[in-house]
């Protein structure tokens, strides 16, 4: 009874999941950074990121009472 079950669920499965065997890789490295980042450049990176985060709120901030006016 089982083998029939077996048969009937191999069938059923969709082409794409029956015959294929897709293997995923990922780029993992073992080792530490060739070069070491130093605190001027993790510091400039964390200012630049706040900026682009923060940047677009403050603006709509700022002009929110115009913003009120158009609407």
């Amino acid at each position: 009874m089982s083998g029939i079950l077996r048969g009937i669920a191999r069938i059923r499965t969709a082409p794409a999941l029956r015959g294929s065997n897709i293997t995923q890789r990922s780029n993992l490295a073992s080792k530490p950074a060739k070069d070491p980042l130093g605190a001027a450049e993790t510091v400039f990176s964390l200012a630049v990121f706040s900026l682009a985060i923060l940047a677009p709120s403050g603006w709509v901030l700022a002009n929110l009472e115009s913003y009120k006016k158009k609407a």
